[in-house]
């Protein structure tokens, strides 16, 4: 369940000033300063206009836009906006990095606390424990809040609903150190015969 959205910085994007600009909606070629094409206005809901350059969709406010002759315009070559959104998201992802480790306070994405970090796989597996069990999440589900928190990108509820209860002194394993203890096991039999 992603649902990280990315702001592009205004700055770099300040477009013509725009009254009502109907020239932004969901099939629209947008253009650049040089008058190519950045991309394609995919969807408009909630004044975010997601304009998918081929490489990202990139959610911009529908401000951003300005009006040209042939359709919406942007301040910024697909190259810049593409690049942008490539420094942002290895900004992101070196966050989350960051802040996937093991003891890890979570958050869910309500803001509430929710558990710790139990363990992380080097498949990016993670296991959240609190006092109801574990639950095994990919990489993808967690963010970092603009507070710093690591946030699992579920509600509690769902968290809630998917825990596996554990036995106290019990081995807690990610699929990935399930996997290799299974195949240990095999050569160690294999090895018996």
């Amino acid at each position: 369940m992603k649902f990280a959205k990315l702001a592009v910085a205004a700055v770099a994007l300040a477009a013509t000033p725009a009254l009502a600009n109907e020239q932004v909606a969901a099939g629209a070629v947008v253009t650049g300063p040089e008058g190519n094409e950045v991309g394609t206005i995919v969807s408009v809901e909630n004044g975010q206009a997601v304009l998918d350059t081929g490489k990202h969709k990139v959610p911009l406010g529908v401000e951003m836009y300005g009006q040209g002759e042939a359709g919406p315009t942007i301040t910024v070559t697909k190259l810049q906006l593409d690049d942008m959104m490539d420094a942002q998201l290895a900004e992101a992802a070196a966050k989350l990095d960051a802040a996937l480790v093991e003891g890890a306070a979570v958050v869910t994405a309500e803001g509430h606390p929710f558990g710790t970090i139990y363990t992380v796989d080097n498949e990016g597996m993670a296991i959240v424990q609190n006092d109801d069990g574990i639950v095994t999440l990919a990489r993808d589900s967690f963010a970092v809040t603009a507070e710093g928190a690591l946030m699992v990108l579920y509600n509690h509820a769902d968290l809630a609903a998917n825990m596996t209860p554990v036995a106290e002194g019990a081995e807690i394993l990610t699929p990935a150190q399930a996997r290799a203890k299974q195949a240990e096991m095999a050569a160690g039999d294999d090895a018996g015969e």
